[in-house]
C-alpha cells in the first residue's frame, strides 16, 4: 500500500519514517520531494573495457572520481553522460516500510533522468539516496545542489522485514 500525505506525516511523527532535513512543503499527495546533494562520482575518462561484476563496486573503484561541490558551484553534465549523485536528505524507514525513488516529470521532459535504475529503498535502511543521473538531452545541463530533483514514495509491508546489505547506512555516492 502506498502511503498518502496524511499517512506519511503520521509515520514521521511516530518516528517510523525520517526525512532529514525535513521540509513540510515538500510533502505531496503521496510522495516527498528530495533535493540534490553536493557529492558526486563522475566517470574517469578511460578507454577500454570494464568487466561488470556482482559486487558493490561493479566496475571497480578506479572507474570514478569524487567531485564535491561548494556553495554556488554546479556540475556540468554533457549529453549522454552519467554521474552518481546523492540526495541532500537522509532517509530512514523502519522494518514496517520500504520506499521507491523516482525522478520528477519536469526533468524527464527536459531529457534529465535523475534515477535510472535501482529505485528500491529496503526496510530498515538509514541512508542518503544515490541517484544515477543521466543527460539524454542535446544540451549540456548544469546541476546545482539544492534542486528539488526527485521524489520518494513510501509503501507499507505486509509484515516487518529488515535489509542488512552493504548500502544500508550509505553516506556518499
Amino acid at each position: 500500500m502506498v502511503l498518502s500525505k496524511n499517512e506519511i506525516l503520521k509515520a514521521i511523527k511516530k518516528g517510523e519514517i525520517a526525512v532529514t532535513p525535513f521540509t513540510p512543503s515538500c510533502v505531496g499527495p503521496c510522495s516527498v520531494d528530495l533535493h540534490l546533494g553536493n557529492d558526486f562520482k563522475v566517470f574517469v575518462s578511460e578507454k577500454g573495457t570494464k568487466e561488470v561484476k556482482d559486487a558493490p563496486d561493479a566496475i571497480g573503484l578506479g572507474a570514478f572520481k569524487r567531485v564535491l561541490l561548494h556553495e554556488g558551484e554546479s556540475l556540468s553534465l554533457k549529453t549522454g553522460e552519467l554521474v552518481l549523485g546523492i540526495t541532500k536528505e537522509r532517509i530512514r524507514v523502519s522494518k514496517r516500510y520500504c520506499a521507491t525513488i523516482d525522478g520528477r516529470s519536469r526533468f524527464a521532459r527536459a531529457g534529465l533522468l535523475v534515477h535510472v535504475s535501482s529505485s528500491l529503498i529496503q526496510p530498515a535502511c538509514d541512508n542518503v539516496q544515490v541517484l544515477e543521473i543521466a543527460n539524454l538531452s542535446p544540451f549540456m545541463l548544469k546541476l546545482k545542489p539544492g534542486l528539488r530533483v526527485c521524489q520518494i514514495v513510501f509503501h507499507t509491508l505486509t509484515s516487518p522485514a529488515e535489509y542488512k546489505g552493504g548500502f544500508r547506512l550509505q553516506k556518499r555516492p
